[in-house]
């Protein structure tokens, strides 16, 4: 079965578990079949009865995304079922939506307390939403930090312990202000990244100056170290993750990139009772 065949089975499938009356139509006594027509669709969508007549049958018809939306919405579709609807259509994902998730689920919490490295997730503004012990214990605790003050970008640039190094923290703010420059321009919540970017212009030159260059990078992976209360300096290297069912959030994972680090690393595990 193709995915022409596919979106044919699905709209049927979905527009006859509405109850006509439930959207505000009319009841008619003698219907040929359960669920909402073809007919009433398409005045529920906005669209003439032709195109989606045609757009259900399979047909080589091509929808805008704001089309699939009021489709989406006619159809009361959820939002798996939404991007679902756009990949058969598009085959491509459906655009982010504005809502924010601050929640991670319950299983991606496990699967981090269970590593024995650093791991945190962060949302599409870069704040952290979630962590494990051994961030809290390595890098910071943020569930002391007023939600406000979790924002990872405003950390790395701000804070000065990462500031000891001239050369390694112009290659810090060269580089996160490449990838920020990627999210902006991907954002659904563009007032929230146009707040961090005044707020960073105004504090930090160094951001200024990257800010206006033309460098861009999708990448968020790179080297950081800092020095540990009792531990001397710990080396990372982190790589970040899409959540597959929340893709504005993403995991980060800090992978010791030396031994020394890696020794050290065990015997915070083992301290805290993981290994």
């Amino acid at each position: 079965m193709g995915h022409r065949e596919e979106l044919t089975r699905f709209l049927k499938a979905v527009r006859g578990r509405i109850d006509p009356e439930s959207v505000g139509l009319p009841k008619r006594d003698r219907r040929r079949e359960k669920g909402l027509s073809r007919d009433e669709v398409a005045l529920l969508s906005g669209m003439s009865v032709t195109w989606y007549t045609w757009f259900e049958q399979g047909r080589d018809v091509q929808l805008s995304a704001t089309t699939l939306e009021r489709l989406s919405g006619a159809l009361r579709l959820d939002p798996r079922e939404r991007e679902f609807l756009f990949t058969l259509a598009q085959h491509r994902p459906p655009p982010l939506t504005g809502e924010r998730n601050e929640e991670i689920s319950t299983g991606l919490q496990q699967m981090m307390d269970c590593l024995n490295i650093p791991a945190l997730v962060m949302a599409e503004d870069w704040r952290v939403i979630g962590w494990n012990a051994l961030v809290t214990r390595v890098f910071r605790d943020y569930g002391a930090l007023p939600p406000e003050q979790r924002n990872l970008f405003k950390i790395l640039l701000l804070t000065d312990i990462y500031r000891t190094d001239e050369a390694e923290y112009d290659a810090l703010v060269r580089r996160l202000t490449a990838r920020l420059k990627w999210d902006y321009s991907r954002a659904t919540q563009v007032d929230l990244f146009d707040q961090l970017i005044e707020e960073m212009k105004e504090c930090s030159p160094l951001f200024r100056t990257y800010w206006g260059t033309p460098e861009i990078s999708a990448e968020f992976e790179g080297p950081n170290a800092m020095p540990v209360e009792g531990l001397g300096k710990l080396s990372f290297y982190h790589t970040s993750y899409a959540v597959e069912h929340d893709p504005g959030q993403r995991l980060v994972l800090f992978t010791p990139s030396n031994e020394a680090t890696a020794e050290k690393l065990r015997g915070i595990v083992a301290a805290l009772g993981k290994g």
